[in-house]
């Protein structure tokens, strides 16, 4: 495709009409971590103590994503980028809507994070699923360390391929150690802290 053909269209209707609509700005909150740090689990509580606050929030789940928008990609460093690279644009276009997006995916590399973050703009917040891939690992609620450390998944994160954990996060919350119901509190509490709700 030749992108001296297309022109990005803006409309009228700015963030402070959304705002005044909807009573908060959009966001991004990113979760990353790995398989089993319960990123989803935690999206998924987050996003219903956001609704019952009257936020229009919605979770992107990376097995979703997965099954439908990307079931053309693998599992290789160059699809993993473009999974991430296609969740930046959606989630972008989330927050210019003026809903709070939680996106819960590895997200294994800080580039291709880094990269969302640039797309989405001042709206990025990365919340660190921190559990340590011992706890991770003992969980294992898909048997998918089992297989990675049985060579049936040669490049699962965390035993075949990397991780690179976020340097400095705008929440860090470890599920190792605290419930779901206070990891989700620390995560609303933060977002109220960066003035979500004063639109």
């Amino acid at each position: 495709m030749n992108d001296r053909n297309l022109t990005r269209h803006l409309g009228s209707v700015d963030a402070d009409d959304r705002a005044r609509v909807l009573g908060h700005r959009g966001a991004c909150l990113w979760f990353t971590g790995l398989s089993g740090s319960g990123k989803s689990t935690l999206a998924r509580e987050v996003e219903e103590r956001l609704v019952r606050r009257g936020v229009a929030a919605y979770v992107l789940d990376g097995d979703n994503v997965r099954l439908g928008l990307n079931r053309d990609l693998g599992f290789g460093p160059a699809d993993r980028a473009e999974n991430i690279r296609r969740i930046g644009e959606v989630a972008a276009l989330f927050v210019d809507a003026g809903v709070v997006v939680l996106a819960a995916f590895i997200s294994p590399y800080r580039a291709d994070r880094d990269a969302a973050r640039a797309k989405v703009g001042d709206g990025f917040v990365e919340v660190h699923v921190a559990a340590s891939l011992e706890v991770c690992e003992a969980r294992d609620p898909k048997g998918l360390y089992k297989r990675a450390r049985a060579g049936e998944i040669p490049e699962f994160t965390g035993v075949g391929a990397p991780y690179e954990a976020p340097s400095a996060p705008e929440i860090r919350v470890d599920t190792g150690v605290l419930s779901l119901e206070d990891a989700a509190a620390e995560v609303v509490e933060a977002l109220g802290a960066r003035g979500l709700w004063s639109a």
